[in-house]
């Protein structure tokens, strides 16, 4: 293995009820123009307490923009036009993922100052320094990579807690993944000092949520900020950005994905997923599978007791996807990015066997 030289980004934030209060300090040597892009939804929620936090500090909110509904070149492309965005000195990304991956891909390949305001808390876009790219019919395009992630992360656990509570729920399934998705794809490797670092990293996506992952879950039905939803909070958007960010220094998904997330991506060929059915909820299903090619049964047992226990999918009929439609994606999965650097090679026969015995694991057989 050859020593190079490399550069690492990595994320900073601040977390709390009172995170805001730390804008002036953290943006004011960025200029003094702001622009809020996200989702409408985002913007009522986090707008006012962004006004409101940067109020008398020199610093001013010039004014909104819609993103769109998909993070696709073509959005960006409209929002770099935008009058507004070219007078601001930086961009408050506000929202879920779409929203705040469309404003990295914006502004960072601009180097333009983007800071990034997650208002629910179901992956780690606000960390991480790639953005999921979607073609115009809602299926997955590609993964765009950056050398950093945004300059930091506003994370209002108030405002989370007051966000629907599927989305989160959701993000539990997307962050134990990565921690299985990693020690598989870097099974017996001897791995470079950023990719071992986020292999152990990822061992901070499983734990906490399979101990506080219910808990929270339950505070989050009642819109209670608590230490549990705080800790879960941290696990989505916080270690698995770190995880993710040392993964992926070489910019590819080989250590950073796995089997889950391509039979999510497989499966977003139907309507039913994107209209219906969260990204990270589809992945819990996936991990399930992937536990069971690699015949790891002992894990099997623990997710799909964790996925039951908060109602995460064990099942096809859970994501709304027939024998038939399943049994049409199958073929595309072993020749897909996500199982390249697999330890073995995931196989349409191995597939079939796991779905053979989580079926009859769910009859109880």
């Amino acid at each position: 293995m050859k020593l190079e030289n490399y550069e690492m980004h990595l994320p900073s934030y601040s977390i709390g009820e009172k995170c805001y209060e730390k804008i002036p300090g953290v943006c004011k040597d960025y200029g003094s123009r702001i622009l809020l892009i996200g989702g409408q939804r985002a913007l009522r929620a986090a707008g006012d307490r962004i006004r409101n936090a940067v109020k008398g500090s020199g610093l001013t909110v010039t004014g909104e923009l819609l993103y769109g509904n998909d993070c696709t070149y073509s959005v960006v492309e409209r929002l770099r036009t935008a009058e507004l965005y070219q007078d601001a000195d930086m961009v408050f990304a506000v929202g879920g993922g779409k929203a705040i991956d469309t404003c990295k891909c914006l502004c960072i390949e601009d180097d333009k100052p983007i800071f990034t305001f997650p208002t629910i808390a179901s992956n780690c876009a606000a960390t991480t320094s790639v953005s999921i790219m979607y073609n115009e019919d809602g299926t997955f395009l590609k993964p765009h990579f950056f050398i950093r992630p945004a300059m930091h992360a506003f994370i209002d656990t108030e405002v989370i807690a007051a966000s629907p509570a599927e989305y989160m729920w959701a993000g539990l399934g997307d962050t134990y993944a990565k921690y299985y998705e990693a020690n598989i794809s870097s099974r017996d490797e001897s791995l470079e000092h950023f990719t071992a670092l986020g292999v152990n990293v990822s061992l901070m996506c499983k734990d906490p949520v399979l101990k506080y992952g219910k808990a929270a879950y339950e505070d989050m039905l009642n819109s209670r900020s608590s230490y549990e939803l705080e800790q879960i909070v941290l696990a989505i958007v916080v270690t698995t950005g770190l995880a993710s960010i040392f993964l992926t220094r070489d910019f590819t998904p080989d250590y950073n994905s796995g089997l889950a997330h391509a039979i999510f991506y497989a499966l977003t060929k139907y309507p039913v997923i994107e209209e219906k059915h969260l990204h990270g909820e589809v992945v819990a299903f996936g991990v399930l599978f992937a536990l069971l090619c690699d015949n790891d049964i002992r894990e099997f047992e623990r997710i799909h007791a964790f996925n039951r226990s908060v109602g995460l999918p064990t099942a096809l009929k859970d994501i709304d996807i027939s024998d038939s439609e399943f049994e049409a994606v199958i073929p595309m999965l072993p020749d897909m990015s996500d199982v390249r650097h697999y330890p073995y090679r995931v196989t349409e026969e191995m597939i079939r066997k796991a779905w053979n015995r989580l079926t009859r694991y769910n009859s109880g057989i």
